[in-house]
């Protein structure tokens, strides 16, 4: 993850987002911070008035993109003095929606990571619509890592991560080979949590089950501790077990039974956006 992509649309989130990027860089070997805005204008706005009969010359449109720009440089010069010595920050103005924005930035700047707030980043013309759009549309589309920064998240080092998943629905799913990138060389706990829902048959113990499929095989490296849970609202579960633990992040596995594909329902995309404690990584 030598590239972190950190989508600013100017709100307190998307700040908060770059502060938290910058200061990762410190427990990271990313070489390279990019701030982009996503700045769309439709073709009609240009050519047709809207209703207020007023129609965009090309000279506001350059205007505003001119501001945008000295923004995004004003938030490089702040964060300039936060990174890891060495730490390049760039940015880039992309004129099309947030989610083509992000998809191309990733493939021609060999991104590892997209850092970003859970509300906010709408399109330039766009009222900011939350999490509810946004993210989980980057969460789904992106190549690459998604990293999703609660608003009134302050950067806290981390050293207690925590993994949620189905021991018994994982098979080939765990992306072991990213958690190692992630993990491996450094001093962080990996908690593994067989998250299950309220009623469901408990177990005795939950090292025990994890012996006995793929996932205790994928993670030995990494030693981690295996826990249970069991709680009618299992994100909430989950969540509340990472603040008892003191977990500084919670990470998501794609494919089967996982954080990642509960969360992209929206309706619990936006509980997570208000509730989350912690950062959630959305591995790929």
């Amino acid at each position: 993850m030598k590239t972190y992509l950190v989508p600013i649309d100017f709100s307190e989130a998307a700040f908060n987002a770059a502060h938290y990027a910058a200061q990762l860089s410190h427990q990271t070997d990313v070489e390279r911070i990019i701030l982009i805005n996503a700045y769309y204008v439709s073709p009609y706005e240009s050519l047709l008035p809207n209703a207020d009969m007023i129609m965009l010359r090309e000279s506001e449109v350059e205007e505003e993109a001119g501001i945008r720009i000295g923004q995004l440089e004003t938030l490089k010069y702040t964060l300039q003095s936060r990174v890891r010595e060495g730490v390049v920050i760039q940015t880039r103005l992309h004129h099309s929606h947030l989610l083509r924005a992000v998809v191309d930035a990733v493939a021609q700047n060999s991104v590892g990571l997209v850092i970003l707030g859970s509300i906010g980043n709408s399109t330039v013309r766009e009222k900011n619509i939350g999490i509810g759009s946004h993210v989980i549309a980057i969460s789904k589309t992106c190549p690459v890592p998604v990293m999703v920064v609660p608003p009134a998240y302050k950067y806290q080092r981390i050293n207690t991560a925590l993994v949620a998943c189905d021991f018994k629905k994982v098979k080939g799913s765990v992306p072991a080979e990213a958690l190692h990138k992630l993990l491996d060389k450094r001093d962080i706990k990996l908690l593994v949590v067989h998250a299950v829902a309220k009623g469901k048959q408990g177990v005795a113990n939950a090292e025990t089950l994890a012996e006995e499929t793929a996932l205790h095989q994928m993670l030995k490296d990494l030693k981690p501790e295996y826990h249970y849970i069991s709680d009618p609202e299992i994100i909430k579960g989950v969540l509340n077990f990472a603040v008892e633990k003191g977990a500084q992040i919670v990470i998501a596995l794609p494919h089967t039974y996982s954080f990642l594909q509960s969360i992209l329902h929206n309706s619990i995309s936006q509980q997570l956006a208000a509730s989350s404690p912690v950062p959630v990584l959305l591995l790929k």
